[in-house]
């Protein structure tokens, strides 16, 4: 099984293997698709569906990202080698159905398509561990786990898709996750229990809400759990709804009988690009308004990605008082002061790479739709405008300066240590630490960490194979 890392061997997270598996279907597709059969395996899945989150807490969850690991993983096989290995996929698919259906009956308490899936792999995010009971009886609404439930389900409608263009049963199946979609995007746009909606019409920014006693209230923390609602997006081709006649009368039927339900899902009775429809629950004003935070430098954007926490909070830290007890969320760049999870992890600023990462994926996909006349600011009150596209190149290019030297000659990763950024036995091994400072671009936590940030590799892939070849050969030329 792959782990994040040698030194704390067997120990293993779900999510974490997940993104391991897209690196490394570059090198060794088989490998990859192994991992991902492994973990539906009757020694590792549950048989009520659900998936182990790590080493120590089986029953926990992380982010249900093994769907879109497993059409990655898919995808850039059949580009390596030619062909489609839709056994693999469909192998996958079933276990991946049984663990859906799994958050479905088990993270949705209140059956109102908003789920509490626990701290998600984000350790110290929030104020209080979220995988504990909430304080004096409160209840959490999630706006990343239910973000996550709505990008599984865009995962599996797409895998569904492609089963259906050659098995038609998958039509049926498509139908359903489409469906599932449109009811989580629902909850995530629309007023809630308590009167009190995910989405913040004033600060423009999706939040955690809380339900106690007293009634609901936002959680103002601006934090990554914001932004996760930007990675539920996918696109339908036109030519793949004339080969699937079934799903698209279904679809259509649905469509005219909710129109309450397809007003929320951006733009669908509009053609896109190409007449492509676009499934995404930040619908287009949203998703701007979700960018111009992320974009803004005052705010997320780090000249090495976007930082898991707004640098906002560096002044003015997010304080709630519970049960006589007072919590604080305060921009922390590097190491954490939070107790949290043993202090050993840090979503409170630093740059992450596997979210990141789903960041880059997600706007290459909003570009798939709306093309290169949609154009944002970036940064953030800039004057200058690019495509999201550009934009998408762009966090890519400041993700992979962390580990390239700089007009110094030195390599941020690295930060103070001279002795890494000078002396020639060391200045060229660079390790690929677990997460990385939040204005220096220094490397933190695990230093031995060899897991997820190798996602790294993916971004500069898919960086030579866009740029034109003219300039590869300049490249080459000046790299040797």
């Amino acid at each position: 099984m792959s782990m994040p890392d040698t030194w704390e061997y067997p120990w293993f997270a779900a999510w974490d293997l997940a993104f391991h598996c897209v690196a490394f279907a570059l090198i060794d597709p088989d490998f990859a698709k192994d991992q991902l059969v492994l973990l539906g395996r009757e020694w590792f899945q549950h048989p009520n569906g659900q998936m182990p989150a790590y080493e120590w807490a089986f029953g926990d969850v992380n982010p249900p990202v093994l769907a879109w690991a497993s059409w990655r993983v898919y995808k850039i096989d059949e580009r390596r080698q030619g062909t489609a290995d839709r056994e693999f996929l469909e192998r996958v698919f079933h276990k991946l159905m049984l663990n859906f259906t799994w958050w479905v009956n088990r993270k949705d308490s209140e059956g109102n398509n908003v789920f509490e899936g626990g701290f998600l792999g984000l350790d110290n995010i929030g104020v209080f561990d979220r995988s504990s009971p909430v304080p004096d009886g409160g209840r959490l609404e999630q706006s990343d786990g239910t973000s996550w439930m709505g990008m599984f389900c865009l995962n599996m409608l797409t895998i569904s898709l492609e089963l259906a263009a050659q098995n038609r049963v998958y039509e049926d199946i498509a139908t359903k996750f489409f469906e599932h979609f449109l009811y989580i995007a629902n909850a995530m746009n629309n007023i809630g229990e308590d009167n009190v909606s995910l989405w913040d019409d004033q600060d423009e920014f999706f939040y955690d809400v809380l339900h106690t006693r007293a009634g609901g209230f936002r959680m103002k923390i601006r934090s990554m759990v914001g932004i996760i609602p930007l990675f539920a997006v996918t696109t339908i081709e036109p030519a793949l709804l004339e080969r699937l006649p079934d799903f698209r009368q279904r679809l259509e039927w649905f469509l005219e009988h909710r129109p309450d339900l397809a007003s929320l899902v951006s733009r669908w009775q509009e053609p896109g690009v190409g007449a492509r429809r676009l499934l995404a629950i930040a619908r287009g004003h949203r998703m701007k308004r979700v960018l111009r935070r992320m974009l803004d430098e005052t705010e997320f954007l780090s000249p090495y990605g976007v930082r898991a926490l707004s640098r906002c909070h560096v002044g003015s830290p997010y304080v709630l008082e519970l049960a006589g007890t007072k919590y604080a969320v305060q921009y922390e760049p590097a190491e954490s002061n939070s107790g949290l999870f043993g202090g050993n992890s840090n979503w409170r600023g630093p740059i992450w790479f596997p979210v990141n990462y789903l960041i880059v994926e997600s706007l290459q996909q909003f570009h798939h739709y709306y093309g290169d006349d949609f154009k944002v600011e970036c940064p953030t009150g800039s004057g200058q405008y690019l495509t999201l596209n550009e934009i998408a190149m762009e966090l890519a290019r400041r993700l992979t300066s962390t580990f390239l030297l700089d007009e110094h000659g030195r390599r941020p990763v690295f930060g103070e240590q001279d002795l890494f950024q000078r002396d020639p036995h060391w200045r060229d091994l660079i390790p690929f630490h677990e997460y990385f400072h939040g204005d220096t671009g220094r490397g933190v936590g695990a230093s031995h960490q060899t897991g997820w940030t190798g996602l790294v590799a993916k971004l500069l892939d898919t960086e030579g194979r866009h740029r034109p070849s003219t300039t590869r050969r300049e490249m080459v030329h000046v790299g040797t």
